[in-house]
């Protein structure tokens, strides 16, 4: 339906301007729980965002609901799913917002066009069971999938509004909640022992939207839901017009009993066997060579948007094309209004050394894999669940989380020592330099260089003033207000040189893992590029140029330059360059998409990206052209770190994803790990750390883990 300005009498008809940092700008419908908005970020990223009625604000029992909510949806995170951006339930009018996706509802849908063919059912029950399987992996059970929850997106079905109860939902649910759901869509155990409902519900309530997309009624039908409540129970469910080939199957969902329905997996195996043409992942785009792409083709691809339903018979329709988030200008911003409180922090205190002669006992839990390297997590370090950013270096992984620098063995997590630290904001792990860990606590009063085997201090001063800070060479570039870069020796605290990098006015670097250069970056109004190359022992310039485009750097290799380039008109990034200062050669390859804020990685010659939305892709910059595109499901991850065989990405849940370099198919993930806080969104990911064939990463519960990553199949 067509959005709807807020009009009307009553409360809803003055809805706040904006809820949180998003801008209001819409109504797509309203329903018992609230209502749902079209609704911009600061940078223009389209979301969806529901605002709780006022009448229900102020209900405790009501804001622990949609705690609950927040927090269910935030841990679900899969291709068929639709990620939470931001949320706060303590607000004044709590609200919620996902990314947005166009679409009409599966209730909708129905209602306009009549029920669905043979293969569109298939497809449907297909991603639905996909669905289901990712909810139900990391613990969450719906208990209110129904028609009006089902948003048919270009690349298939999403399953939103995860497991809160609505006041006037149902005249069967009692105030204290303890039923939940809606009766037509409700399994027998919900209405018989509420306390006990699991995964099996929601198999049994796919079965009821299956047969309203092949009927266009519910398998229980009545106008009573005091009937349809007793016919659950009791009677068998009526099946006159849904196709023989799925009529089995969805009986199996409707079976009275939990243990007799099949789980989401076996669904899967059943569909694959209904139809050998049919292909049960039809809604995941395959991975194909560039020339077939889906979106070159003109073919459905995975939106970059969701919508949140406002009720169940809310009406709420998203329509339109999805958001885009701003590109250079605009990340750290978008970043910041993305999520809540998932920034590092460090400082200077005092240091511990652990007690013994040799290591410290670990938390950590091994796990042996088929490769033989002991898989391992170590819980946070801080008290507090931040994402521990971490590097590598002088033969242990150096991690920061807040208030604290620590270093663990790399071979089995152990707690080798830790640093109290001040609290300072950073996006970015301690790093070895001059052969000492650098904490690069940007806005703490002292600088200091720690001894990398037992996190003592070797050398303190004051820290210069500066806005921006980089370590590059061995040296730390602080940059101050006035322009002036202050170089200051990682190895003794003493300042090597203090001056001004031609053209740049306010320089901030940029520095890259095998690199001894510093590149000062400066974009003009008039869509080009000053790139400066700095010696960091000297200050002096090693060469500059000027390049068409807005670019950032996103990496280095044999003394070539990557950059992704930012189309100025709509802020996301249209391309990838590579600029060889030896030969002046610039390649530029264009994206055949356009993608919103990607972080990126180099290997060689080959680019990879990860965008807003999910879309991983390589981009060979040598072949100019992209190699292979990803769609992975995940509304946000780290820069993608890759090895001569596969690709590895961080996603913001905690779960770490293998990709096989060579033709982009998945071959492994972890578990989530989003820790006691899943209603809070992570502002910053860090890279995964990979040596010598293990792959280290941090998650939002705070733990650091490693796997094996020549054995992704086995995580």
């Amino acid at each position: 339906m067509t959005p709807q300005r807020n009009t009307g009498a009553g409360a809803e008809a003055e809805l706040p301007e904006y809820a949180g940092h998003y801008l209001l700008e819409e109504r797509l419908g309203s329903g018992g729980m609230g209502v749902v908005h079209m609704a911009r970020s600061t940078s223009g990223m389209k979301v969806a965002v529901k605002v709780v009625h006022a009448r229900f604000a102020w209900d405790p029992e009501f804001r622990g609901r949609f705690r609950q909510e927040v927090a269910a949806a935030r841990r679900v995170s899969g291709a068929f799913t639709a990620p939470v951006v931001d949320a706060d339930p303590e607000a004044e009018r709590p609200w919620m917002a996902t990314l947005f996706i166009p679409g009409s509802t599966l209730a909708d849908q129905v209602k306009g066009n009549g029920p669905m063919n043979s293969g569109e059912l298939r497809r449907l029950m297909a991603g639905l069971a996909e669905a289901l399987r990712d909810i139900h992996r990391v613990g969450v059970v719906h208990r209110d999938l129904k028609p009006s929850n089902v948003l048919l997106a270009e690349d298939g079905p999403k399953v939103i509004d995860f497991g809160i109860s609505r006041p006037k939902d149902s005249e069967l649910r009692t105030e204290t909640g303890k039923l939940i759901g809606t009766p037509p869509f409700m399994a027998p155990e919900q209405f018989r022992r509420p306390r006990e409902v699991g995964p099996a519900a929601d198999v049994f309530a796919l079965g009821s939207v299956m047969v309203h997309a092949a009927t266009g009624r519910g398998p229980f039908d009545s106008d009573s839901p005091y009937v349809v409540a007793y016919q659950v129970v009791h009677d068998e469910p009526d099946l006159t017009g849904v196709p023989a080939t799925l009529a089995p199957l969805v009986r199996r969902c409707l079976a009275k009993e939990p243990e007799d329905r099949p789980t989401p997996d076996e669904l899967m195996r059943e569909l694959r066997s209904v139809s050998a043409s049919y292909d049960t992942q039809v809604f995941i785009p395959e991975q194909r060579p560039d020339g077939e792409d889906r979106q070159d083709s003109g073919s459905p691809v995975a939106p970059a948007g969701a919508a949140l339903p406002a009720g169940p018979a809310d009406g709420a329709e998203p329509v339109g094309k999805p958001g885009r988030r701003a590109g250079r200008r605009t990340r750290r911003r978008v970043a910041m209004v993305a999520g809540t409180l998932g920034i590092v922090a460090a400082g200077v205190f005092a240091s511990v050394q652990l007690p013994g002669d040799g290591p410290a006992p670990s938390s950590s839990s091994p796990r042996t894999t088929p490769a033989g390297f002991d898989a391992w997590d170590t819980p946070s370090v801080s008290d507090q669940e931040t994402v521990p950013q971490c590097s590598y270096g002088a033969d242990e992984l150096l991690c920061a989380q807040s208030g604290v620098v620590y270093a663990l063995d790399p071979a089995d997590g152990t707690l080798r020592w830790k640093h109290s630290v001040a609290e300072s904001l950073r996006s970015e792990p301690p790093v070895l330099a001059g052969e000492l860990v650098q904490p690069l606590t940007g806005q703490d009063p002292k600088l200091e260089a720690l001894d990398p085997a037992s996190g003592k201090a070797r050398w303190q001063r004051d820290m210069p003033a500066h806005v921006a800070m980089q370590s590059a060479g061995g040296v730390l570039l602080l940059t101050s207000a006035d322009g002036k870069v202050t170089g200051v020796d990682g190895a003794t605290g003493e300042t090597k040189w203090r001056r001004s990098v031609p053209g740049q006015g306010t320089p901030i670097f940029s520095s890259f893992a095998g690199d001894p250069v510093a590149y000062a970056i400066r974009t003009d109004d008039d869509g080009t590029t000053k790139v400066t190359a700095v010696d960091p022992d000297t200050g002096t310039v090693s060469w500059d140029a000027r390049l068409k485009g807005t670019l950032t750097p996103v990496g280095s290799n044999r003394g070539s330059l990557f950059f992704l380039s930012v189309d100025q008109k709509s802020s996301d990034v249209d391309a990838v360059v590579r600029y060889d200062p030896g030969s002046g050669s610039v390649h530029r390859v264009k994206l055949p998409v356009q993608r919103a804020t990607p972080a990126a990685g180099v290997r060689g010659d080959v680019v990879y990206l990860l965008s807003t939305g999910g879309s991983l892709e390589a981009v060979d910059t040598s072949a100019r052209k992209r190699l292979w595109v990803l769609e992975t499901g995940m509304f946000r991850g780290s820069s993608p770190v890759a090895d001569d065989r596969h690709v590895y990405v961080a996603g913001v849940d905690g779960r770490l994803l293998a990709v096989d370099a060579r033709d982009g198919r998945l071959l492994g993930q972890t578990r989530a790990r989003l820790g006691a806080h899943s209603d809070r969104v992570t502002s910053e990911l860090p890279a995964p750390v990979l040596v010598g064939g293990h792959v280290y990463t941090g998650a939002p519960d705070g733990t650091v883990f490693a796997v094996d990553g020549r054995d992704p199949a086995g995580w």
